[in-house]
């Protein structure tokens, strides 16, 4: 594994993030505790790190597991969790930190997120907050997820923001216009979540090893759309030619284009796969030549317009 520093700040994460979504529940299938306890700890020994949960996956569930699975190792992790936007005034906020610090037995986070904006609360109040919370060293960076640039500028207003968590992948590329030259400016972290597109990077759902059955949420979601599943074909492709030539998965090749990103800190890549684990570490190693860089970007830029269009 490789470690990066996180904007300005002194922490150092792990290449890839462990993402514990999944580990929740809800919206997705999930595996018992005691197997995503295991993966928690397999990621640890595989050197990731850094994870990545929040309040709201699982009503505080992931936390718990995290919680479990990393008792002992607080000084050699770096974990991270969000506030849910129902929770931004200054009280309820520091009522949701304390709870996410007991779920996750621990008496301090390294990153503590705004898990999305809401624009009824003014954002000064919360990083006023936010604020105190580094101050008193519950917390020791402030992040922002799924922040447009203007709320971002915002925010910045009232405090320093040190790490963003946007979507951020070979399908979804929407931050690269404005809120990456401004993350560059400022020295700002960026932890990609669905880095893999929830699973369509991986190949499965374009070579009839997967589908999305009728209770699975990503049925909603539009890349998942029959049409766009078949303009995404020429993508996939690509991915399928660069992993048979390396010798790897088409996640391993879709999560080194993100870490060949500079302005990219980690990428958050979650499964309760072992398997699926041992690829996503790997991808750290994974070497892409300035040609398959280009490549890879004309591609993904081609469908992303398709889809758009």
């Amino acid at each position: 594994m490789k470690y990066r520093q996180l904007g300005k700040t002194d922490i150092q994460v792990s290449e890839i993030t462990f993402g514990c979504w999944e580990l929740g529940g809800g919206q997705w299938d999930k595996q018992s505790d005691e197997v995503n306890i295991r993966a928690i700890q397999k990621a640890f020994e595989l050197g990731i790190h850094t994870f990545d949960t929040a309040e709201g996956y699982g009503q505080g569930h992931s936390e718990q597991i995290v919680g479990q699975a990393l008792e002992g190792k607080r000084k050699e992790c770096v974990i991270a969790s969000k506030v849910s936007r129902s929770h931004l005034n200054p009280a309820d906020l520091r009522k949701s930190a304390e709870t996410s610090l007991k779920h996750l037995r621990v008496d301090y986070m390294d990153i503590y997120y705004i898990h999305w904006p809401n624009d009824d609360i003014p954002i000064s109040d919360t990083m006023s907050e936010l604020n105190k919370l580094k101050e008193e060293g519950l917390i020791r960076a402030i992040g922002a997820s799924n922040f447009s640039i203007n709320q971002l500028q915002e925010a910045m207003k009232h405090g320093r923001i040190d790490v963003i968590q946007p979507e951020y992948s070979l399908l979804h590329r929407g931050i690269e216009a404005e809120i990456v030259p401004y993350c560059e400016e400022h020295s700002i972290g960026i932890m990609s979540y669905s880095s893999i597109a929830k699973g369509i990077l991986t190949g499965v759902f374009h070579n009839g090893k997967a589908v999305v059955n009728d209770t699975d949420f990503r049925k909603e979601r539009r890349l998942f759309f029959p049409e766009h599943l078949k303009q995404e074909q020429p993508l996939i492709d690509v991915l399928k030619s660069l992993a048979e030539q390396k010798q790897v998965s088409l996640s391993e090749i879709a999560i080194s284009w993100l870490l060949h990103q500079p302005v990219l800190t980690s990428a958050i890549v979650g499964t309760q796969n072992e398997k699926h684990l041992a690829e996503n570490t790997r991808a750290v190693d994974v070497k892409l030549t300035e040609d398959e860089l280009k490549q890879l970007d004309q591609i993904s830029a081609d469908v992303i317009a398709g889809i758009d269009a």
